[in-house]
């Protein structure tokens, strides 16, 4: 048994790691002045694969098992609305879409780290609800999954960061800094389960619902806004076997 603290250092330190793959994505931007569209629209119907099947196989279902359905439906609705709320709350540009919710004074670059942000927040928290679950396979499993999926996500706000007039390092650093929401959601996370066991299926079933949200809602639509949709279909249909594998093996 790993002592309680050493656990949650071990989840702050990972949700830290698994953040910083937004940095490993976002490399090609100090090299390339661009990529096509129908590589950044692959990349994220894969992110957006692998964050499904993670959210099914390693947080609902486990969910399922140990707290019951009722208990994974609450906590998926909390999780859904959560996001919905930031999303609708905070303003924040998307690649696409454009500015989303209030009025604001703040740059377009603040409101797409803004957008980022609001996403990769929920990421964080599913991989401190791992580690506070105490079962390191499960903890490792959702962990690769999210740092698998932040991969193509660096890659597709530092591009566009730098259309917008930013340099390679900029929008390479700016790319990063989004990921490093991801540790504060990853100690709320191990935090919240550790000290209260009993939540675990609750905040499970609350890291799904949150991802969930985010891929119908943000990953799958940007994916198909610019005619790529096969391209981005196959692309989730290979993270999701990609991670249906990978939680298959660990699990």
């Amino acid at each position: 048994m790993i002592p309680q603290i050493e656990l949650i250092r071990l989840g702050i330190l990972t949700s830290l790691i698994v953040g910083l793959a937004t940095g490993i994505g976002a490399v090609p931007v100090l090299f390339f002045k661009s990529v096509s569209h129908k590589i950044t629209d692959s990349a994220l119907g894969f992110a957006g694969g692998v964050m499904i099947a993670a959210s099914v196989f390693s947080l609902l279902v486990p969910a399922i098992d140990t707290g019951g359905v009722l208990i994974a439906v609450i906590g998926f609705v909390f999780g859904s609305v959560f996001v919905y709320i930031l999303d609708r709350h905070v303003p924040h540009s998307h690649i696409l879409k454009g500015i989303e919710g209030p009025k604001s004074t703040l740059s377009t670059v603040s409101l797409m780290i803004l957008a980022v942000t609001i996403h990769n927040f929920p990421e964080g928290l599913a991989v401190g609800v791992g580690f506070g679950s105490g079962d390191l396979m499960l903890a490792t499993t959702i962990a690769m999954a999210i740092g698998l999926q932040n991969m193509p996500e660096g890659m597709a706000i530092a591009f566009p960061l730098m259309s917008i007039g930013l340099r390679r390092t900029k929008a390479f650093f700016y790319a990063l800094l989004t990921g490093l929401v991801e540790p504060i959601g990853g100690t709320v996370g191990i935090i919240m389960v550790t000290f209260m066991n009993r939540t675990l299926p609750l905040f499970l079933a609350f890291a799904a619902g949150a991802m969930i949200y985010v891929v119908s809602g943000e990953v799958i639509p940007e994916s198909h806004r610019r005619g790529h949709e096969l391209e981005a279909t196959f692309g989730f249909l290979i993270g999701f076997i990609v991670m249906m594998i990978l939680d298959t093996i660990f699990l």
